[in-house]
């Protein structure tokens, strides 16, 4: 790969951080809940409000970092530790995206579903970005492959595991710290892991191509 397309996939990576930390920030807005890999982050961001949402994706992400060379040991390649600036990174989006939605409050259902909605399409755009560039993993799908290398698992089924994990975790998490409520983690928890990859699918079908050309 010649340096000039492997430095313009990175910074399509970058640009799918962005992307992926907005719809994060859209879909808070709505206040139903984040998606399953946010969601732990989500409950700790409402218990601890002196600690932004991106602070805590940042310690969450890190947290995954560590879980993956606890459970690769030698088999954890340097080059993965680049997992770390990238978890910064997409904090610090994460609270601008939050700053960039604060003017708006959706005062009623149906918006705050659109605002899931809308999050969730920015979302899989993100994500569509980032499987185009093909550079690095975030930490949640690394932490699901380290998971599917360690046990021989196929990686679908071990995100469908690692998903419903950090549901189970944020809701534990929330009946703890709130009284036995459910708070962070609603419908639209939901909705984001049902539809994000077909959005991802979607968007990989139609722009895949012209972005390639682009890159190389």
């Amino acid at each position: 790969m010649k340096k000039t397309e492997l430095i313009k996939r990175y910074i399509l990576f970058i640009i799918s951080l962005f992307f992926v930390a907005l719809g994060v920030a859209v879909t808070k807005k709505g206040e139903m809940g984040v998606s399953p890999i946010s969601s732990v982050a989500n409950v700790m961001s409402y218990r601890f409000t002196d600690i932004s949402l991106g602070t805590w994706l940042i310690i969450w992400n890190c947290v995954l970092i560590v879980g993956q060379i606890i459970l690769l040991r030698r088999a954890f390649k340097p080059i993965q530790l680049l997992q770390i600036p990238v978890s910064f990174i997409f904090g610090y989006f994460t609270d601008f995206g939050m700053w960039c939605v604060s003017f708006y409050t959706p005062d009623t259902y149906i918006l705050r579903i659109v605002n899931v909605i809308i999050g969730t399409i920015i979302v899989g755009f993100g994500v569509s970005l980032a499987v185009i560039a093909d550079v690095i993993m975030n930490s949640g799908e690394a932490f699901v492959k380290a998971l599917s290398d360690k046990f021989n698992k196929e990686f679908g089924t071990m995100k469908t595991a690692f998903d419903i994990s950090c549901v189970v975790l944020a809701v534990v998490l929330s009946l703890v710290f709130f009284g036995f409520k459910i708070v962070g983690t609603r419908e639209g928890t939901l909705i984001a892991a049902l539809f994000t990859g077909s959005v991802v699918r979607f968007f990989c079908s139609k722009i895949s191509k012209p972005i390639l050309k682009f890159i190389k």
